[in-house]
C-alpha cells in the first residue's frame, strides 16, 4: 500500500483528507506544520504528498523547493491543495515543482482520482515501454515509433518525449521541462523548450498533433490529435 503524507493546518480539511484516503486503503500520516512534516520525512519517505500552501511556519512553495533540491525527496510526487485559485498561483505552483494542483473546495472523488493518477504516473517512471495514441516509446532500446514507423530523435528530443509520455494527460510547465531535460544548471531560456517541441512535433508527423500547447503554462501530451495552437 502507498504511504501518503498530508501537510495541512486546517484540522477539518486534514481530517476529511485522512478519512477519505484511509477508506481507499492508503496509509496516511498528517501534519499541521512544515516542521513536523520534515521531521517525519527524515525518517520515512512517503509515496506522495498532499501539500497546503499557507502553513503557520513555512509556505508550500518553499517546502517544494526544499524537497526538489534534496536527492532523497526530489522525485516524490506532490499535489498542492490550496484555496489560492488564480492562474498565476497555478503556474507558480507548477513552476516551483508541484506535480498537480487541486483547488479548495474540492470533491472527495476528485481528490482520490488525482492521487490515484499521480501514483500511477510515478510508477511509470521505471517502466520500459510507453504507448500514447500513435506514439510508442521503448525506453530499453531508446526507440520511438510514430504510427508504426521508426522516428529518429536527438538525445534531447528523446528525453523531452519520454518526459511527456511519463506525464501523459498532465500539463507540464516550461520550467519543469527545462529542469528534467536540461537540468538546473542549464543557462538557456525556456525558448529552448519551445524550439525542441517544434522539431519534435515535426519529426512525429501527424502524431505531433498529440502534443498540445497550454497558453502561459507549457505543454501536454494526449492520445487525441489536435492541431497545435
Amino acid at each position: 500500500m502507498s504511504l501518503i503524507y498530508i501537510v495541512e493546518d486546517d484540522d477539518r480539511i486534514r481530517e476529511i483528507e485522512t478519512i477519505a484516503l484511509k477508506n481507499s486503503n492508503y496509509i496516511v500520516r498528517s501534519f499541521g506544520c512544515a516542521a513536523d512534516f520534515f521531521k517525519k520525512t527524515a525518517d520515512i519517505l512517503p509515496d506522495l504528498i498532499l501539500l497546503d500552501i499557507m502553513l503557520p511556519d513555512e509556505n508550500g512553495y518553499d517546502i517544494i523547493r526544499k524537497l526538489r533540491k534534496d536527492p532523497k525527496t526530489a522525485d516524490i510526487p506532490v499535489i498542492m491543495v490550496t484555496a489560492k485559485t488564480s492562474e498565476m498561483d497555478l503556474v507558480r505552483g507548477l513552476d516551483t515543482g508541484a506535480d498537480d494542483y487541486i483547488r479548495k473546495p474540492f470533491s472527495i472523488l476528485e481528490l482520490l482520482s488525482r492521487v490515484k493518477a499521480l501514483l500511477r504516473r510515478s510508477s511509470k517512471e521505471t517502466a520500459s515501454y510507453f504507448s500514447c495514441g500513435g506514439i510508442e516509446l521503448d525506453h530499453t532500446r531508446r526507440t520511438v515509433y510514430a504510427d508504426g514507423r521508426i522516428t529518429e530523435l536527438t538525445f534531447k528530443e528523446y528525453e523531452l518525449l519520454h518526459y511527456l509520455m511519463i506525464n501523459e494527460e498532465t500539463v507540464l510547465s516550461r520550467d519543469a521541462i527545462m529542469q528534467y531535460v536540461w537540468g538546473t544548471d542549464y543557462e538557456g531560456g525556456t525558448r529552448t523548450v519551445d524550439m525542441h517541441i517544434k522539431t519534435l512535433r515535426r519529426k512525429l508527423g501527424s502524431c505531433g498533433e498529440q502534443i498540445g500547447t497550454v497558453r502561459n503554462v507549457g505543454y501536454v501530451l494526449t492520445a487525441e490529435r489536435k492541431k497545435p495552437s
